[in-house]
């Protein structure tokens, strides 16, 4: 990707090199009882309670997900800064992240505009190890992830070399896709499709609302696609640029993960998609380059 005339994103915050200290417990019961005392009608308690459950329940996200699993040490006590580490990540890797972050701050605003909407700037933290966020404790293990509470994504550098080295997704594009999927998720955040994707799960059995998730992964795919199709237009795409972004989806999909781990594939455990199915929706982005074609929700699951 040509990034050489490209602006760094000024809603970067380099957090590398910052260990924190956090006490365990009582994190999430406090959250609660902030929720449950605060103003506003039941219905928007309700609301509230599913997203904190759902996206604030801790953990963070596996590989490129908006959703997060528990964690029971969410309460901040103090932060130590310490001397970055600078092995983590060379000048150029950090710059292309940026400037990537800002090109889709580019788009997805003029995108909002088309449509009558203002859209609101996320955050790109980049951090070592572990680090506290507005959804709990999230760990670099984890890989990428969004915090629809706090509206930020975050990143450890050290994923732009994992990616090609773990998951064998080479390219600077490969790298583009991760942050144009983690900022999908926050557009679905500006357009409401976290909320309603909340509300959507309730009562659902665990392979039902891992269905859901699957559409939300998907839909952000899409999005990454839509961003891509831009790019493309802008003439910043170089030759092998989105055969990099569809190996990283094909690495990704659940299917591929777990046959690598387990040497079989659960379906009913899937909450990403299958590589087909990550491949396929940001093609399809890519290909139509608007919002309109995105809505994996109105799909069957068995369609996707």
């Amino acid at each position: 990707m040509k990034t050489d005339k490209l602006r760094e994103s000024q809603n970067v915050e380099d957090r590398r090199g910052q260990s924190s200290n956090y006490s365990t417990g009582g994190g999430s019961s406090n959250l609660l009882l902030q929720l449950l005392f605060s103003r506003g009608g039941w219905k928007t308690k309700l609301v509230l309670l599913l997203l904190l459950l759902v996206f604030g329940g801790g953990g963070l996200s596996g590989i490129f997900t908006g959703d997060q699993s528990s964690s029971n040490s969410s309460s901040y006590q103090s932060t130590q800064v310490t001397q970055t580490n600078n092995a983590d990540a060379s000048n150029e890797q950090i710059q292309f992240v940026s400037k990537v972050f800002a090109s889709t701050e580019d788009f997805w605003t003029s995108e909002f505009k088309k449509e009558g909407l203002n859209y609101h700037d996320p955050k790109l933290v980049l951090y070592t190890d572990s680090i506290q966020t507005g959804c709990g404790i999230g760990q670099a293990s984890a890989g990428p992830f969004y915090c629809s509470a706090d509206q930020k994504v975050y990143l450890d550098i050290s994923f732009y070399d994992e990616l090609s080295q773990k998951y064998g997704a080479k390219g600077d594009f490969a790298m583009a896709y991760v942050i144009a999927h983690e900022v999908g998720h926050h557009v679905q955040n500006e357009l409401g499709t976290m909320t309603d994707y909340a509300k959507a799960r309730q009562r659902k059995s665990e392979a039902q609302a891992n269905q859901l998730n699957v559409k939300l992964e998907l839909q952000a795919d899409y999005y990454a696609g839509v961003w891509a199709n831009y790019v493309q237009g802008q003439n910043l795409l170089e030759k092998g640029d989105i055969n990099e972004a569809m190996q990283a989806a094909h690495a990704v999909g659940d299917d591929t993960l777990q046959k690598e781990a387990y040497g079989k594939s659960v379906p009913d455990s899937f909450t990403h998609g299958t590589s087909e199915q990550r491949q396929r929706w940001f093609d399809r982005g890519f290909q139509y380059g608007d919002i309109n074609h995105g809505d994996t929700f109105a799909l069957d699951y068995g369609k996707l």
